[in-house]
């Protein structure tokens, strides 16, 4: 091994909690050399749950005759449905694994249970869909749909019986972070369906202590997604609607969830934008979780307040002034022992106008380990400033970190926020968000430069209508125009793609700008 593999693997892994460590050997060890586990059996018959009333019905996947859409992928499985089948590669296959399409609000009773029992025809050949994740969605998605239809089959309820047992003795607490949470959420679902005291304990204690370490104290979820915040806490809402509609247990554990729960409503009040939409940082995709809408409904119709409180521990802030609405992200890379979601995008913002995108974040298409993933985890892909070939965090593996650029100094007042990292050390790289008037104005600094300096603005796809007029750029058709200020200053247009949503990749325009140490951007509606 190389010394800068050497160095990469070592920066990736010094950051691994010692649990991580010990259960991925443990589970390694433990599957390979000891005999597989036998399951017990379902003794006792089960009522269901109270499960109706308002919630969040999942987007159509499955259609007509035996046709499933995932991730903007659509496929046939012409005449026996192949639950291991991988031609678009893990997530969709996990998809197809996941059961939310039982919960979608046009699917007949009948079809729902035909799948159910297909999938247990096929028990012994599945592959991905035994493994802890999907495990964890799917159980929820079966409770869900059985108590709604109040569906009682013995024999499924035995197979779920024998997947929660899976479930719990391959908790992920080799990866933590929000599959760990997930399989919570989903322990919480099924002690109360089979009135499991074994699952309940583990459930709680995974609840309690993950919850208070993964969500942040601006109600921000410590993988620093909009995304997956969304995803966490439409599934946290579940468990409280669950909870309140099952009495069962009365311990303390469903006003801790709600507190949570208000917690994580108030930062997604704050970081959704006028229209409804969220930001695009780190992992994030349209058309994926229930949007922000959506979720405040339900939370509403559960009787939950909130108050917006101010953004702090996630590291973005966001201003709304003017029409002009920026979210800047002027925080570290997290959480340092699960960054698999997060993107080298330190001091990236995005801009939208008018409740109108304008300039945005890259956004995801994949998650399979391919050059298009790689370059939409860089920093070229974000609007931030590039030094050189160098990364500020250095993305790689699909889902790994190497070395992390880290926040050294910010200052946050009414109508600023200046902050810094040493992404590029020993250069380091400062940059000041200002609202002047009618504009927003962007000071970048490098001091002790070493490398060619390139600021990027990703703009948005139907940004069309591009004037540049030497160091400035007009924006008709939005009333807008930006000016660039600064020592050897080379602007350029490339074209560029934006992911509308995962495997779709829109045609755009970047702006590039090429400094020596200090650039002034300002951001102005243009007097008409």
């Amino acid at each position: 091994m190389g010394k800068a593999k050497y160095q990469k693997w070592y920066n990736t892994i010094k950051c691994l909690k010692y649990k991580q460590i010990y259960y991925r050997l443990f589970y390694f060890v433990r599957n390979r050399f000891f005999s597989k586990k036998t399951y017990k059996s379902l003794n006792k018959e089960v009522n269901g749950l109270v499960w109706n009333g308002k919630e969040i019905y999942f987007q159509n996947a499955f259609h007509e005759a035996q046709k499933f859409e995932f991730l903007n992928l659509q496929h046939d499985f012409t005449n026996k449905i192949d639950w291991n089948y991988n031609g678009f590669g893990k997530l969709w296959t996990y998809n197809l694994n996941y059961f939310d399409f039982l919960n979608q609000k046009n699917i007949a009773t009948k079809k729902g249970l035909d799948l159910i029992q297909d999938y247990m025809g096929t028990e012994s050949q599945l592959q991905d869909g035994l493994e802890p994740y999907p495990i964890s969605l799917r159980g929820i998605n079966w409770i869900k749909f059985l108590s709604r239809n109040q569906i009682r089959d013995h024999a499924i309820n035995q197979t779920l019986y024998k997947h929660y047992q899976r479930l719990h003795r391959n908790l992920e607490y080799h990866l933590l972070g929000n599959h760990l949470l997930e399989n919570g959420f989903s322990l919480f679902f099924g002690a109360y369906y089979f009135k499991s005291e074994q699952f309940y304990r583990e459930s709680k204690k995974i609840l309690e202590t993950e919850l208070k370490e993964q969500v942040l104290d601006d109600g921000a979820h410590f993988e620093l997604s909009p995304m997956y915040h969304q995803i966490l806490l439409h599934r946290l809402l579940d468990c409280i609607n669950l909870a309140q509609r099952n009495p069962w247990k009365e311990d303390g554990l469903l006003p801790f969830l709600k507190e949570m729960a208000t917690k994580m409503l108030s930062w997604l009040d704050n970081i959704t934008y006028n229209n409804g939409e969220i930001p695009m940082v780190n992992d994030a995709a349209h058309g994926i979780a229930p949007n922000t809408k959506e979720i405040m409904e339900y939370a509403t119709y559960m009787g939950l307040k909130w108050n917006t409180s101010c953004l702090g521990a996630s590291g973005y802030r966001k201003f709304d002034k003017n029409g002009f609405e920026v979210v800047m992200d002027v925080g570290n890379v997290g959480p340092d022992y699960q960054p698999g979601h997060a993107h080298s995008d330190t001091l990236s913002f995005e801009m939208y106008l008018d409740q109108n995108p304008f300039i945005v974040d890259t956004g995801t298409s994949t998650y399979e380990k391919n050059q298009i993933r790689q370059r939409e985890r860089e920093t070229a892909a974000h609007n931030t400033v590039k030094l050189g070939h160098k990364e500020q965090t250095q993305v790689w593996g699909g889902f790994r970190v190497a070395k992390r650029a880290r926040i050294i100094s910010l200052e946050v007042n009414d109508i600023s926020v200046m902050a810094s990292h040493d992404g590029y050390a020993p250069s380091i790289h400062q940059r000041e968000f200002k609202f002047v008037d009618d504009a927003l104005i962007i000071n970048d600094n490098i001091s002790n430069q070493k490398e060619d300096a390139t600021a990027y603005f990703h703009l948005h796809p139907n940004v069309n209508n591009i004037n540049p007029k030497g160091n400035c750029i007009e924006f008709p058709d939005d009333g807008v125009e930006i000016h660039f200020e600064g020592t050897n200053i080379g602007i350029a247009l490339h074209p560029c793609k934006i992911a509308s949503g995962f495997n779709r990749l829109e045609e755009a325009r970047m702006i590039t700008v090429d400094f020596d140490k200090t650039l002034k951007t300002t951001i102005r509606r243009r007097l008409l």
